[in-house]
């Protein structure tokens, strides 16, 4: 009863705070960008929660079940993207447009917005899935409901809070669930590990291979984990359109001090609890009555003191919701924005802009919906990331740093990159997705680059400009 109670409490809170923006829209601006107000403590808040969700929590908990601390490798590929981040974010809030396919149709032309999109399309769909997968199981350990149930009433949820209000409703739910977050993490953690008997223990119940660097991987595999973090942080849309929402380039660049501080914490925090989590909840794992991806809130609900379970169970749950939230944000706005307003909806106003943009998160919503049954969350989170990776970041890396990339190298990296991600999934190969889809992207943006004329002064002058 406890667990519920916490749960129906936090839900009714986020709703709250996404009726009360809500009732703040004044423009579709506001619904995209949030008008262009957001503090550095708010984007904060706001990049820690839309990164780390159910890839960390269940993905990575299913990655460190299997390889113990080697599984760092997975979210360290996020921290050096975050490396490259720092220094794009200030020239990304000085471009202040609305979208990533924004920023690929100024660089590349009206062609890589479409095909930009139809990618955010393809890689966020998929990683909203999981998210409500992930969601069905925390409800199902809190109700009893059926999974399957409990990923409809999940998906329900999340699709209600992101039409509500946009930016707004995301960057300020997060900043709740990012301190319910922090809280819950802090205390779970050696809460979980007495319960396991302390560290000693957790070591002699661990293979050795839980402690080293590779885990008992090559460093192919190892590299094949952090290649897809890496490439989806540095052109992760949700974290341009949140730099484009700030309130100046100074409050962007500071975002990310902040951010790489919480995510490094955050994500080592959740591989050591699910390292005590398997332990606790090894013979529901091996029985088969228990998903390893399903460690952390199953050690939530089993494992700790009610009070605190309780507690992080209900974080756990609010950032499930608060990832969906973001990244089926993302994509809808891109299909509202760089389709519909583009092409077909030039001179609609407002309210018809609000109310497309409502409807597309509902089908996307249902889209997402209809792949969340795979089998393992960290497969479909490493093709997820691959899709994007691949396809999407070098193009606009290349924006940002290179001003001799041309449109025909940006177009052909786009498709090149999606396709032989696609591809490789479909054909199920032994090799990393990762390297043979950037391979693919790199060889193109750099191979036609070079073989076509260089761009034009206009194409390359609003990614170089002089930050305050």
């Amino acid at each position: 009863m406890l667990y519920a109670v916490v749960l129906v409490l936090i839900v009714l809170a986020l709703l709250a705070v996404s009726v009360s923006r809500s009732r703040k829209l004044k423009s579709h601006d506001d619904f995209m960008v949030a008008d262009r107000r957001l503090s550095a403590w708010v984007l904060v808040f706001t990049l820690l929660c839309s990164w780390i969700g159910a890839g960390s929590l269940f993905a990575g908990a299913e990655f460190a079940y299997r390889r113990g601390l080697s599984s760092l490798w997975l979210p360290a590929g996020g921290w050096a993207g975050l490396l490259v981040v720092f220094f794009t974010a200030g020239r990304a809030r000085s471009f202040a447009r609305y979208t990533v396919p924004d920023l690929l149709e100024t660089r590349y032309g009206a062609v890589a917005r479409v095909f930009g999109t139809v990618c955010i399309i393809v890689s966020y769909t998929a990683i909203v899935s999981y998210q409500f997968r992930g969601g069905g199981r925390i409800l199902n350990l809190a109700f009893g409901v059926d999974e399957a149930t409990g990923t409809f009433i999940l998906a329900g949820f999340v699709i209600l809070f992101t039409a509500l209000a946009g930016m707004s409703s995301v960057a300020y739910t997060d900043l709740v669930i990012g301190l319910v977050v922090t809280v819950g993490c802090i205390i779970a953690l050696p809460a979980g590990m007495a319960r396991a008997g302390g560290w000693r223990a957790v070591r002699g119940a661990l293979p050795a291979s839980h402690f080293t660097m590779l885990g008992g991987m090559s460093w192919g595999e190892a590299l094949g984990y952090f290649f897809p973090t890496f490439t989806l942080m540095v052109g992760n849309q949700t974290m341009y359109q949140k730099f484009f929402s700030a309130k100046s380039e100074r409050d962007a660049r500071l975002s990310v001090a902040g951010w790489i501080g919480g995510t490094v914490a955050l994500e080592t925090i959740i591989v050591l609890l699910a390292m005590v989590g398997g332990i606790i909840s090894r013979g529901q794992i091996e029985s088969g009555a228990l998903p390893a991806w399903g460690i952390i809130p199953y050690t939530a609900r089993h494992g700790m003191l009610p009070l605190i379970g309780a507690i992080f169970l209900g974080a756990v749950f609010a950032k499930v919701l608060s990832t969906g939230n973001n990244y089926l944000f993302s994509p809808a706005t891109s299909v509202v924005h760089d389709v519909f307003q583009r092409f077909f909806m030039r001179r609609s106003g407002d309210r018809s802009l609000l109310l497309m943009s409502r409807t597309t998160v509902v089908v996307l919503g249902l889209l997402a919906l209809a792949q969340s049954f795979q089998p393992s969350i960290l497969a479909t989170a490493v093709y997820a990331y691959d899709v994007y990776g691949a396809g999407i970041t070098p193009a606009v890396v290349a924006a940002f740093f290179w001003k001799r990339a041309t449109t025909a190298g940006g177009l052909s990296s786009i498709c090149a990159g999606t396709l032989v991600a696609v591809a490789w999934k479909i054909g199920r190969y032994e090799t990393p997705m990762i390297f043979p889809a950037l391979a693919a992207s790199l060889a193109c943006l750099i191979g036609v680059s070079l073989l076509t004329p260089p761009p034009r002064e206009e194409q390359w002058r609003p990614f170089f400009k002089e930050q305050r």
